[in-house]
């Protein structure tokens, strides 16, 4: 298991850079977020020590406290900074937590989430980079702001609750082509002075690339699926 994922990043790796060429793209200008959820700490290790692998995904803020302080340490033993990155949908109890645990929140969707952030960080003095999560497809099921409000939305996290809000990230509705939903959230990032856009998983992220993408989320991929 650890040398088929060490095995399949390197080639990821491979075809990232090459995506990114093709498209008149730097490579570097490109973060691959590996998506460790659910896999245990000695599946996650290999990609670490042998893949070099130091950008990494959780979906709950539980999960992560579990798992990363131990390989935190063991990286940084190895001379290697691990950049963890919340990726899944955040409660407004769990703020402090994720604060405390993550370098990078994407999952900013909702006004109580805002606050809830803005409190954790005046309390705890920790400042992780903020991404807001936009529901391109508008999905009733799904979390996200919905895209006519985004620009309201991100007035919001910036003049009422101080956040440093630096980019955007979405997840395309299954079956549906995701090329249209990241060229929306590069438009909406592009009006707001946004940067970083975070978009495309395993299945799309060759399609995220020419549209902007500086991070893509890949877990399968990588990791191989969970039973």
């Amino acid at each position: 298991m650890s040398d088929e994922a060490v095995g399949r990043l390197a080639a990821l790796r491979t075809a990232l850079d090459l995506r990114a060429r093709d498209c008149g793209r730097k490579p570097e200008e490109i973060t691959l977020v590996a998506v460790s959820k659910t896999h245990s700490a000695d599946e996650v290790w290999p990609t670490i020590r042998d893949g070099g692998q130091t950008v990494f995904g959780e979906n709950r803020a539980q999960e992560a406290m579990t798992k990363w302080p131990d390989l935190r340490a063991r990286a940084a033993a190895l001379g290697k900074t691990i950049e963890l990155h919340l990726i899944g949908p955040l409660q407004s109890n769990k703020a402090r937590e994720a604060v405390e645990t993550f370098d990078v929140i994407e999952t900013v969707d909702r006004e109580k989430i805002a606050a809830a952030l803005a409190e954790a960080m005046e309390k705890t003095g920790r400042r992780p980079r903020l991404l807001v999560e936009i529901n391109t497809g508008a999905e009733p099921q799904k979390a996200g702001v919905l895209p006519q409000d985004a620009d309201a939305f991100l007035r919001l996290t910036r003049e009422t609750y101080g956040l440093a809000v630096e980019g955007l990230m979405c997840i395309p509705p299954a079956g549906e082509l995701a090329s249209p939903h990241f060229a929306l959230l590069g438009e909406i990032a592009r009006r707001n002075g946004l940067l970083s856009l975070s978009m495309g998983m395993s299945a799309d992220w060759p399609l995220a690339i020419p549209l902007g993408a500086t991070h893509v989320r890949v877990g399968s991929a990588i990791f191989g699926a969970r039973g």
